[in-house]
């Protein structure tokens, strides 16, 4: 039987904020996931992919970004977002002791995670898991991926859920793996299971 729990978190620079941790009965690992830029951690399309994730035994800590749980509509400051992953890293290692840590999210929070992981290394993150999205903003491909691909010292996987034939729904060349619409996911149970991402 899975459990959700509500919790709180601070973050440096930007206050307390929301988080659910669902986490099923056989976790064998915990993903933290950020939302995107339009819609906070309880989207359906958050709730489902937390459903699915649950069925392969991947536990997942949702959380708010500072703006979103302010109700306010425009994103904060990059500085403040990816100390906001940092702190929803460390948060979900406390609320989930022994579970390996995987990172990232939908859209914006995946770029913003994987901002963060190119800053610093996230404390016990063994891997990045990025859904729907690019690594750069819209028009901008090419100074962040460049940037941010450099920085990372990683393999990425990306589940295009959303927007494949969309501008902004390339990403960098040969780490990329991705799900077309009507798939079964296998890269979840193959690629990321086993830490090979």
């Amino acid at each position: 039987m899975a459990t959700l729990e509500q919790l709180r978190f601070v973050v440096e620079g930007g206050g307390e904020v929301s988080a659910l941790l669902f986490r099923p009965a056989k976790a064998r690992l915990l993903l933290v996931l950020a939302h995107g830029a339009g819609a906070g951690m309880s989207h359906p399309f958050m709730d489902n992919l937390a459903g699915e994730l649950a069925g392969v035994g991947v536990a997942t800590f949702r959380y708010q970004f500072p703006y979103m749980e302010g109700r306010r509509r425009a994103p904060d400051a990059p500085a403040v977002l990816t100390a906001t992953v940092a702190a929803a890293v460390r948060a979900a290692a406390e609320a989930a002791p022994g579970l390996p840590l995987l990172a990232g999210g939908k859209s914006m929070g995946g770029r913003m995670t994987s901002q963060a992981a190119a800053q610093r290394p996230l404390d016990g993150v063994q891997g990045l898991v990025f859904f729907g999205f690019p690594l750069h903003p819209p028009n901008r491909r090419e100074r962040n991926e460049r940037t941010t691909s450099r920085r990372l010292q990683c393999r990425c996987c990306s589940y295009r859920e959303r927007g494949i034939r969309s501008p902004i729904s390339s990403c960098c060349g040969p780490c990329v793996r991705s799900w077309a619409r009507g798939r079964r996911c296998t890269l979840l149970k193959r690629r990321i299971i086993r830490f090979t991402c």
